[in-house]
This record gives C-alpha cells, sequence and structure tokens, in this order.
C-alpha cells in the first residue's frame, strides 16, 4: 500500500513537472522563440500562455519594442581636418526574428552591428562638411541625422540582419581639449572682425543720415524764410493798398493820423525836443 502511494506521488509530482516544462508564458513587448535542438522551429508574437515539447523544445526571449543604443564618444575629422569628437544614438528594434537568429543571434551582436554600420556613416558625412557648418547651422545638422539614419538603415536591410533603424541622431560634436583653446581664440577673432564691421557699416550709415537731416533742415529753413518773405511782402503790399485806399477817401484825415503815429513814436521815450515854434508840427503839438 505504501509502495503504491509512493509510486502515484512520484508520478503526479513527474506529471506536474513535464506539465510546466511544456508551457510558456509571452509577454507584451517580446517575441518567444522555440528552439528545437539549437534550431529555431516557430516565433510567438502575441501575449498569453503557449505550448512547447518538454525536453526537446527550449525557448529563447527576445526585445519586440524599440531599444536605444547610445555609441561611444568617437574621434572623427571633418572636411577641414579638425578632429571632433562625435557622440551619438540609435534607435532600432528587432522586425524580423529569423533573419535575427540566423545573422546576429543576441542582443549584443546586433548592437555590434549597428555600431559600426553608424560609425562608418557618421564618420563619411562629417568628411564631406567643414567644421563651422556642423556647430552652426542646425538645418545642416538635421539633413546629416536624417542622411545617417537612411544609409545605417539601408546598410542593415541589405545585410539581412532583421533589424530595423529607427533614427540616428548626433547629441554632441566636440572639440578634443588639446584642440579647444585654439579654436575658441579663432573664433572670438572672427567675432570682433564682425563687430568691428559692424560698428564701421554703423557710423557710415549714421553719416549719412545725419548729412540729409542736416540738408533737409536746411532746406526746410531757406524754404521757410522764402515762405516769410513772400508772406510780409504781400502783407505790406496790402497794408499799403489799405492806406491808399484810406488815403485817397480823406486826404487831411490820413495825415493827421499819421502825424499822430508819428508823435506816438517820438514822445515814447519821453525825449527832449527843440523845433520852431512856428513849424506845423509844433502847432499840432502844441493845439494850436
Amino acid at each position: 500500500m505504501n509502495k503504491r502511494l509512493v509510486i502515484i506521488l512520484l508520478s503526479s509530482i513527474a506529471a506536474v513537472i513535464l506539465l510546466f516544462s511544456s508551457v510558456y508564458i509571452v509577454k507584451e513587448g517580446e517575441y518567444k522563440v522555440v528552439l528545437k535542438f539549437g534550431e529555431a522551429v516557430r516565433v510567438s508574437e502575441s501575449p498569453g500562455l503557449k505550448l512547447k515539447i518538454p525536453l526537446i523544445e527550449s525557448v529563447k526571449s527576445l526585445p519586440k519594442y524599440q531599444m536605444t543604443y547610445d555609441s561611444n564618444p568617437t574621434s572623427i575629422l571633418t572636411k577641414d581636418k579638425k578632429p571632433i569628437i562625435v557622440d551619438n544614438y540609435t534607435v532600432w528594434r528587432i522586425v524580423d526574428v529569423e533573419k535575427f537568429l540566423q545573422s546576429v543571434q543576441t542582443v549584443t551582436s546586433g548592437v555590434q552591428r549597428i555600431d559600426e554600420a553608424v560609425y562608418n556613416t557618421v564618420r563619411r558625412k562629417l568628411s564631406e562638411i567643414n567644421y563651422d557648418n556642423i556647430i552652426s547651422e542646425n538645418t545642416e545638422r538635421g539633413n546629416i541625422n536624417d542622411e545617417i539614419t537612411k544609409d545605417v538603415a539601408t546598410a542593415l536591410e541589405r545585410d539581412n540582419y532583421g533589424i530595423k533603424i529607427i533614427d540616428v541622431r548626433i547629441k554632441r560634436t566636440d572639440l578634443p581639449e588639446g584642440n579647444k583653446q585654439s579654436v575658441y581664440n579663432r573664433m572670438i577673432s572672427d567675432r570682433q572682425s564682425i563687430a568691428a564691421r559692424y560698428l564701421s557699416e554703423g557710423d557710415e550709415e549714421s553719416r549719412k543720415i545725419t548729412s540729409k537731416a542736416d540738408r533737409s533742415a536746411v532746406e526746410l529753413i531757406a524754404q521757410a524764410e522764402a515762405d516769410a518773405k513772400k508772406i510780409i511782402a504781400q502783407g505790406e503790399q496790402e497794408a499799403a493798398k489799405i492806406y491808399n485806399q484810406s488815403y485817397g477817401k480823406d486826404p487831411q484825415f490820413y495825415s493827421f493820423y499819421r502825424t499822430l503815429e508819428s508823435y506816438v513814436t517820438t514822445m515814447k521815450n519821453e525825449p527832449v525836443i527843440i523845433m520852431p515854434i512856428e513849424s506845423p508840427y509844433a502847432k499840432i503839438l502844441l493845439g494850436k
């Protein structure tokens, strides 16, 4: 009886172990590759509980999501022979598991292939561009990133690695420590030269504006003086006309009025006047 119980117990344990060894779980964001004697026989992509042949088939996991690989900073020569340190990253994913396993087998090996393709492409592209354009033109940098992404993707597709390149971006382009100061000095000198040119152009423009303003002021003043003289002449002419009309109506009154005006002008500052008592001017003044 005891012997039979032990057999049943051992059989149950063996059945449980066999059951668990024949089941595997596929999680979200991963591929499960079923291997038979080391060879891939099928790939499970959809999440859930799956079956395999125990003891004969094994399971290997590969990431299904996008991955990011940061390349090590690398020294590259630009078109104008300046050494720069380039730091970039690559976004990629596995799209064909069978090709991936046949060619590179592991994620580490896949990253090595990506690193080689990115390095060769970045070195070739940056060797066609001067350093100043690389660091100063955002549009140039954008074009470089797009071209590098396209070239790396084409190279890896051609080699049938089962890898898709999503994006390759240059994070940093910097000079080696030994070259920084000389380049900074040259950049400072260039900026000072540009500033001096702007100041010179500004002074020249200021002189032109000042000269034009002075000339306009002289012309305006001359025109104003001419207009004033013209208006004064017209006023004097109109006044003379009015005087003549008034004189024509009553010459004696006009003469008397002008005489009174001359008295006002003459006596304004209380002067001492010596004149003959018989003169008409004195008689009018004395009321005779």
